[in-house]
């Protein structure tokens, strides 16, 4: 494999709630060189180490407080129900974190699920008809409840380093069931290359995906691939198989040497793109605008890691409540909830994720502000128009 992107000192954990600035200044770091295989269009951060990862309770990934994250889902959970006819039926949801998506399961289509995560935390707030149970262990095709109809699997593959193991246990675990059906969801590389969002590399993420190379996986580990897409403005990779022998994996995706183009466009473009950014946030610093960041996860902390930066950022925004009060992992920017901005109204906001730009807006409005809003914009490259480069009004 090739390297084309290097990070070093990034934080090992992204989400986790750190409730001190002096712990999250602390927080564990290591070291991202992201290789590519020409061969099959598969990307891996070479340097991961499985020993630093803990994904116990206290990690925090859920966007179930965004109406815009909930109807992608809803919409989600609809058409895998219709496609593959889960109603009664028997599902299992690895990683399944708060257990979201498989309550949805469950209860559009009348089904019985068991969910799978070593970070899930009973809250008391979860369906109380009987119909799903979440079980806070890793899942193992040895474990008693391993057998159902239906295996989903979101935003966990990527976390993974020996991603063809953990697919063959999948394999393992469904079993002589022939009409069984699995589902993975993780982010798309190809997009993350093409649009050079060097915001969405985070040390989590052993493996990155793109369509060619995730059918090809599933196809080796035993199935046969139903269907390949790309959902979520295009930000995240889904695919559907089941047990069988594959056709060819080609079908499913791209030209791998087309692949390697957006690599080679990104190892070349990054270094002026991350310099501007840094630029645009100091300038604003110097003109002495208030900056903020809408989202308090992973792609904040990706963000102002890779580009070295302190006090141009005056804190982080998150909607969701249990982040309030915490601080981000390798900076030790603060968290804050919406409502604390009344008090020191910013003048700029980025916003880490444009599919949310609609509904932050509503926020703002909501709280008599009016600030810059500059999304993350996958229509320009390296997310920086023209026009958000005018510092001053």
């Amino acid at each position: 494999m090739t390297v084309f992107h290097r990070v070093t000192g990034v934080p090992v954990h992204s989400v986790r709630l750190i409730r001190t600035r002096e712990a999250a200044l602390a927080a564990p770091r290591g070291d991202i060189e992201l290789g590519f295989c020409g061969a099959c269009g598969f990307t891996a951060n070479l340097a991961y180490d499985p020993h630093l990862s803990d994904y116990s309770q206290g990690y925090e990934p859920t966007q179930a407080f965004s109406p815009a994250f909930n109807r992608f889902h809803k919409d989600l959970a609809a058409r895998l129900i219709e496609r593959h006819g889960l109603r009664n039926k028997t599902i299992i949801e690895i990683g399944c974190g708060q257990g979201e998506f498989l309550a949805l399961l469950c209860a559009m289509g009348g089904n019985r699920g068991t969910g799978f995560d070593p970070a899930y935390v009973d809250r008391g707030d979860g369906p109380a008809d009987g119909r799903m149970t979440v079980v806070p262990e890793v899942f193992s095709e040895a474990h008693p409840q391993a057998q159902a109809d239906f295996y989903a699997c979101k935003m966990t593959l990527e976390h993974i380093r020996e991603a063809d193991e953990f697919v063959a246990m999948v394999r393992r675990a469904v079993g002589g069931r022939r009409d069984a059906v699995v589902f993975f969801q993780v982010p798309d590389a190809t997009r993350i290359l093409r649009e050079i969002a060097f915001w969405d590399i985070y040390y989590e993420h052993v493996s990155y995906f793109a369509p060619r190379s995730l059918a090809a996986l599933l196809e080796r580990c035993g199935f046969e691939v139903l269907d390949v897409g790309a959902g979520f403005d295009g930000q995240y990779l889904m695919i559907e198989a089941r047990p069988g022998a594959g056709d060819g994996a080609a079908r499913h995706g791209g030209d791998p040497s087309t692949l390697a183009g957006d690599v080679e466009r990104f190892r070349a473009e990054y270094p002026a793109i991350a310099g501007r950014w840094r630029g645009y946030l100091r300038a604003m610093k110097g003109d002495g605008l208030r900056v903020v960041l809408w989202g308090g996860g992973s792609k904040a902390v990706a963000f102002l890691t890779a580009l070295g930066l302190g006090d141009e950022i005056a804190c982080a925004v998150d909607i969701n409540p249990r982040k309030a009060g915490t601080y981000l992992a390798g900076t030790g920017h603060p968290v804050v909830a919406p409502e604390s901005l009344s008090a020191a109204a910013p003048d700029v906001v980025i916003v880490m994720n444009p599919v949310y730009t609609g509904e932050i807006r509503d926020e703002l409005r909501r709280l008599g502000l009016s600030p810059r809003l500059v999304p993350l914009d996958p229509d320009t490259p390296g997310g920086l128009a023209p026009e958000h480069m005018i510092v001053s009004p």
